[in-house]
């Protein structure tokens, strides 16, 4: 995985829903093709970051997790 992002949304220590409303409001505030790289701890963002992707046609890039943290970069639509 690469660190290259344009954004970076740190979502640390936040449960369901509030990673995915955050990464909402972040993505309707940056520009198409711009990427964001979200930071979470919620197990639950590896089911709902790529359904949010899917759902609204954005790129997931990349994922990966640790025991700890679990990274995303998203592209805009």
């Amino acid at each position: 995985m690469t660190d290259i992002a344009d954004h970076i949304l740190d979502t640390t220590g936040l449960f369901c829903p509030e990673p995915v409303m955050l990464l909402h409001n972040k993505i309707r505030d940056i520009g198409s093709g711009e990427i964001v790289r979200v930071i979470a701890t919620d197990p639950s963002t590896r089911r709902d970051i790529p359904k949010f992707c899917t759902f609204l046609g954005h790129e997931l890039l990349d994922q990966q997790s640790d025991d700890a943290q679990f990274i995303y970069r998203i592209k805009k639509a």
